[in-house]
């Protein structure tokens, strides 16, 4: 890695944590290099030497340098590039509260009552709002928006509908839908929906 220049994003294509530094990225403008890990034939010895902790995706290189976890990826992009537009507010309460929903949304459960417990949290969290930060696309929507690709498998296993557990988010994720940086980051719901199919027979899971 050493010599390597800018910015390049070690990452699988369906990973909802690869698809908000994507999506991240897309906002602030920022030119990378995508390198995508084919993690179904196994890990890279570019990935092992850039994350040899956690030794999983998402990595971003920074001239070399490597940044591990999504969510500190995210941080971090804020802090290299203050003069990119800013996804955290500015005011130290805001920025707190925007760090608890973005790492509320990493603790998520897999258990559908759980699921439904949480949908419905981050239902109320939103409110009225167009989105988490407010009127403007921020740091939780970020981090939350790629999830909006596997509303429909969770649906689908979890026997629930969205717009009737959490219509606000189910609103929500079609405003983030219509955004460009989100658009070209996701991958359909269907497309999700059959590769989790897939792991399920690869992995004899029922």
């Amino acid at each position: 890695m050493a010599g390597e220049k800018g910015l390049v994003l070690l990452d699988f294509w369906v990973s909802p944590f690869g698809q908000r530094v994507r999506i991240a990225l897309a906002e602030k403008g920022l030119p990378y290099e995508y390198a995508e890990e084919d993690l179904m034939a196994g890990k890279s010895d570019r990935l092992l030497r850039a994350n040899p902790v956690h030794k999983k995706i998402p990595v971003l290189l920074h001239d070399g340098r490597a940044v591990n976890e999504s969510l500190i990826i995210l941080q971090y992009l804020e802090e290299a590039f203050p003069d990119a537009p800013a996804l955290l507010p500015s005011d130290p309460y805001a920025r707190a509260q925007a760090r608890f929903w973005a790492d509320y949304v990493d603790k998520k459960a897999q258990a559908r009552a759980e699921m439904l417990d949480i949908l419905k949290t981050l239902d109320g969290a939103l409110g009225d709002k167009p989105f988490f930060g407010g009127e403007k696309f921020g740091f939780v929507d970020a981090a939350f928006a790629p999830f909006t690709a596997w509303f429909h498998s969770y649906e689908r296993y979890g026997e629930f509908s969205l717009p009737e557990v959490a219509p606000k988010i189910a609103a929500w994720a079609k405003r983030c839908g219509e955004r460009e940086s989100v658009a070209k980051s996701l991958y359909s719901p269907d497309k999700v929906y059959d590769f989790i199919g897939l792991l399920k027979k690869k992995y004899g899971i029922e």
